[in-house]
């Protein structure tokens, strides 16, 4: 069967961004983060975008331990492809982020392409109370945080997972960072075809106005031709206008509460699968059919769930 014009839905169950008193539907136990990621690949997703936390406080949690917790889990009941991430929490050095997906050799890992400020603080006012001490720190130190991702950290990343097999997630917060990408293509450190994934609306990075969605595609288009996959992340409320611009351009879409906690206009989503459910909708009422998760495993060139070390 043909995966011409299928659409990869990738979920993203947590995140290190958002913090428990946010929303209640936030999974943060080992439990949590399993069945969430469970329900959103019945829901359609292909491929989920894993973080971890500490189960008693909902802090980023990036030893290879805390993963262990839900990864078997996960792998056993689904067939989804698994994407372990290298960026971790802003706050974290690169060698403490790419442990997980070194050690578990997945089908994919995220990868930043590039150092951006990394503003949340601007959160910081919407909420009086906070069911954690951390939080309103971790959000107000972001004023001043540079969220390093240099290119000696970008090598130190791919030359870490280079021999297990694992591709990479992209992830390109504006657009030098697909020329950063192109770097690394010219210098042979990087195998087409590339998951780019354009992140939109992140405070520091490119906005979500649709001039900066085509402005990504386009340059994106020039730089890699027909040797990339397309994929976007609309942060907050952008994250379905932005999915079905991708997906009406012939791209993909990540959704998931690691990006956006919303379902609508003032609406918390319940879970990750509503989000992959709204997102399947608008896939399938422009015509376009879900990849399923083998269907992505070939549009990304994926190795398969049987060669990872989970």
């Amino acid at each position: 069967m043909s995966v011409e014009g299928k659409v990869v839905i990738t979920c993203a169950i947590t995140g290190a961004i958002h913090t428990p008193t946010m929303s209640p539907y936030l999974p943060i136990t080992p439990d949590q983060i399993a069945a969430e990621a469970i329900a959103a690949a019945e829901a359609g997703a292909a491929v989920l975008h894993l973080h971890a936390r500490d189960p008693e406080t909902g802090k980023p949690d990036q030893t290879p331990e805390a993963f262990a917790r839900f990864l078997p889990r996960i792998k056993q009941n689904t067939n989804a492809a698994i994407n372990i991430t290298t960026g971790g929490s802003p706050y974290m050095k690169v060698e403490e982020r790419v442990r997980p997906a070194a050690h578990f050799k997945p089908e994919v890992a995220s990868l930043n392409m590039g150092s951006i400020n990394f503003g949340l603080y601007h959160l910081v006012d919407k909420y009086k109370e906070w069911k954690f001490d951390w939080e309103k720190q971790h959000l107000e130190a972001t004023r001043d945080l540079v969220f390093r991702n240099s290119f000696k950290d970008i090598e130190y990343i791919l030359e870490t997972c280079y021999d297990n097999g694992t591709r990479f997630e992209f992830e390109c917060y504006d657009i030098a960072h697909l020329y950063n990408l192109a770097h690394f293509a010219d210098r042979g450190l990087v195998k087409a075809p590339f998951f780019v994934q354009s992140v939109f609306g992140l405070l520091g990075g490119i906005g979500t106005h649709p001039e900066d969605v085509m402005h990504m595609k386009r340059t994106a288009d020039r730089l890699f031709g027909n040797n990339y996959r397309w994929s976007v992340l609309g942060a907050g409320a952008a994250q379905l206008r932005i999915a079905s611009m991708s997906a009406a351009m012939g791209g993909n879409i990540r959704v998931g509460l690691e990006d956006s906690l919303w379902a609508g206009k003032g609406i918390l989503a319940k879970s990750n699968a509503e989000q992959v459910t709204l997102a399947r909708k608008i896939i399938e009422g422009l015509g376009k059919q879900v990849a399923t998760p083998d269907e992505a495993r070939e549009i990304l060139s994926l190795k398969g769930g049987d060669q990872v070390n989970f």
